[in-house]
């Protein structure tokens, strides 16, 4: 099932080089592919060309189902659709889509409207277009929105553009009353916009290394020769963001890692004050920040591994003057604080599943619920008279708040949606505590009744227990059969069981595979401790859970070691590559899409994009040699071995900033050089006009999936 590409087709022919010696630690390293690093080297552009021919011809046999999971794909899509508007004050908020074109059209409409009809195909009378990407987008083969933000009276319109993948973006500014860009145009740009009443706009700059630095203060129409420094970050191992309270009152500005942050506030109606430092720095302790009537809600982890949630008057915001609002609990992890007038909307995570706490802020300090709701100095460890209500997630599922964007809302929007059922926006009254369903993700001819979700808990090396999420169509015969098992595992990053158009699994299912997700350590799914007991020096257990999970696949009768593939992307490619080494014939394919696996190189290396600040999260080679034995023990790259891999389908992005595309370019050299089987095993498809994300329109990104798909259908034995 998992047999060789075409042995008839030569792999690229790669011009001779010079090896390069690293010596670190009194450990000397020969990479025989550093060269690749070099792109403005003729050679680099001529290999990626090459690969990208080679795979087109070993998967040219494919390209009639790719063809056909592309329709499969297209006929589930609401091709001509528009999101549900979301009211901010007098205006509605929504994104468009129209059939045959590749972006979205951003829109808003008067919030007191009549709501448009249900068939999105008809135009909405009282639209009003404020950016069409795709008119924007033409010229162009790469084309994003990075950050927008609104002025106060929702006149102007700051949004940034990337049209390379790079993330070095160009800001520019939209009057929404007459549709036409302002002359006021700021390159070299990153992600972060934030309007301090109508004529004062904050941005960020990156530096060499695509690190945030810099937040800076323009006045709209006047030049940027004027603009002013605000903030600059001089460590390197952090990076700076800015935004601005939901209701108006203070631009908020952060400089944090994974571990560690700080904000300090600037009052937008005196934009050219010094900024506030609400707490300053302390290493390990990381906290966010929102505004409501005159406070500061802030979670934090200080004293509490899993996060509190405190309040504290905005004139004096330090750490001395916080009172305890929502209590820690050692088995619930308190994600995420939004506010609407007079609440706290809170986002929980625990025992593997997720949850809305919805907080009555009243001005004594009180709580609803049974709790008291504020007060107290000391951390608690139990559910007990804990304020507020709690909305819970579908089983299987995820529940997340939705846009609420209204300070002065009366209803809490959130969205529920599982593996298999499309994404149902909801309204909860906070007056009344009825539910209402708004919206539900269009999905033409898909029958969510057809298909079973459920979590599964497998076990892993060390005796821990690791949460799986499986699909499967009920039509799906028992025993062993064809399977595709996801996994990611770092930042604390939790991989939900969501319903995705973009990323369809029904072909999959449709087919008879079982989709699994393996939740394991270094993601954020069972809490805080599942994050630390998957970084640093605990980095393995990533790779431990993940190989265990495929292992509970085989031994629980779901599939077999030549019918499973795996995929994982970015430091999800990491954990492919790791896996794959530590069990190589535990899988007959695996897809490690802009994969980080030369991190030992790149962690050497100080002047590529995020390494200082991925110190935090994978731990600093050049100053620690335990480190450095450490990183190099799993690096898939320095680790490759002299085995028959399993089909490996490995892509780029020549734009990546995040991971560069010399990681797979050169990670696909050494596979193939490992064994003689390997060669005619291991394909490269690299973007040559693209970065981390991959092709940015939405039917490119479509079929790019269908050609994923594929080849894990072919992989497994499932074409027929």
């Amino acid at each position: 099932m998992s047999a060789d590409f075409d042995e008839g087709l030569a792999t690229p022919p790669v011009a001779p080089r010079r090896p390069k010696t690293i010596t670190a630690h009194g450990d000397t390293r020969v990479d025989d592919w550093y060269w690749v690093h070099d792109r403005e080297d003729p050679a680099v552009m001529e290999l990626l060309e090459a690969e990208n021919a080679y795979t087109r011809d070993a998967t040219a046999h494919l390209e009639q189902l790719i063809d056909d999971l592309y329709e499969t794909m297209l006929a589930m899509v609401q091709l001509t659709d528009a999101s549900y508007p979301a009211p901010r004050g007098d205006w509605a908020y929504y994104e468009r889509t129209i059939e045959g074109a590749e972006h979205s059209i951003s829109c808003r409409r008067p919030a007191a409207a009549p709501l448009p009809l249900a068939d999105r195909s008809v135009p909405d009378p009282h639209e009003v277009v404020i950016l069409d990407e795709n008119e924007m987008a033409e010229g162009f083969s790469y084309f994003a929105i990075g950050s927008t933000a609104l002025s106060a009276d929702q006149r102007l319109l700051a949004y940034t553009v990337d049209t390379s993948g790079s993330e070095r973006m160009t800001l520019r500014v939209r009057d929404l009353e007459g549709g036409q860009d302002l002359a006021d145009v700021i390159d070299n740009v990153y992600y972060g916009l934030a309007f301090a009443g109508n004529e004062t706009l904050f941005y960020c700059r990156p530096d060499d290394a695509m690190r945030p630095y810099q937040i800076w203060r323009h006045q709209i129409g006047v030049g940027t020769g004027a603009d002013e420094l605000v903030w600059e970050e001089p460590d390197e191992r952090y990076f700076l963001g800015v935004g601005r309270s939901k209701d108006g009152r203070y631009v908020m500005m952060c400089t944090g890692n994974h571990v560690t942050s700080e904000w300090r506030l600037i009052p937008a109606d005196q934009p050219d004050a010094e900024p506030v430092v609400v707490e300053p720095r302390r290493q390990g302790i990381a906290y966010s920040v929102a505004h409501h009537r005159g406070e500061l809600l802030v979670l934090s982890n200080d004293g509490a591994e899993n996060f509190a949630l405190w309040r504290t008057p905005v004139e004096t915001p330090g750490r001395e003057n916080w009172q305890l609002l929502l209590p820690h609990r050692s088995e619930v992890r308190v994600e995420s604080v939004d506010v609407i007038d007079g609440y706290a909307l809170v986002e929980e995570r625990g025992h593997a599943t997720t949850a809305i706490r919805l907080v009555r802020l009243d001005g004594d300090g009180g709580g609803d619920g049974d709790g008291d709701g504020g007060g107290g100095g000391a951390t608690a460890d139990g559910a007990a008279q804990l304020p507020g209500t709690i909305i819970e997630a579908p089983a299987a599922g995820v529940i997340s708040l939705a846009d609420n964007l209204d300070f002065a809302a009366r209803e809490v929007r959130f969205e529920t949606t599982t593996l298999v059922t499309p994404l149902t926006l909801h309204s909860y009254d906070i007056e009344t505590g009825a539910v209402t369903t708004l919206h539900r993700q269009p999905a033409p001819g898909y029958d969510p009744e057809r298909y079973h979700s459920e979590q599964r808990w497998a076990t892993s090396a060390d005796g821990t227990r690791v949460p799986v999420t499986l699909a499967w169509s009920k039509d799906r015969a028992p025993g062993p059969g064809p399977c595709l098992l996801y996994g990611y595992g770092s930042y604390e990053i939790s991989i939900d069981p969501t319903f995705r158009v973009d990323r369809p699994i029904h072909p999959l299912l449709d087919r008879g595979l079982v989709y699994a997700i393996a939740h394991v350590r270094g993601g954020g799914e069972l809490g805080r401790r599942w994050y630390l007991d998957g970084k640093l020096e605990n980095k393995p257990h990533s790779f431990e859970d993940f190989v265990a999970v495929a292992r509970w696949l085989v031994d629980e009768g779901w599939t077999s070691p030549t019918q499973l593939a795996a995929i994982g992307g970015s430091a999800g490619g990491l954990l492919m590559g790791a896996s794959a080494n530590l069990a190589p014939d535990l899988f007959a394919g695996i897809v490690a899409e802009v994969p980080f696996v030369d991190c030992l190189t790149t962690m050497l290396d100080i002047t590529l994009p995020l390494t200082v600040t991925e110190q935090e999260e994978w731990g600093d080679p050049i100053a620690s040699e335990e480190a450095y034995w450490l990183i190099k023990s799993y690096s898939p790259y320095d680790n490759v071995k002299n085995v028959r891999y399993p089909r490996f389908l490995v892509t780029g992005g020549v734009n990546d900033p995040r991971v560069g595309y010399f990681e797979p370019t050169k990670w696909v050299q050494r596979l193939r050089a490992a064994h003689p089987d390997n060669p005619t095993r291991v394909l490269l498809r690299m973007e040559l006009s693209a970065g981390h994300g991959g092709p940015s329109g939405r039917y490119q990104g479509w079929r790019k999936r269908a050609f994923v798909l594929a080849f894990v259908l072919e992989t497994v034995g499932a074409l027929d």
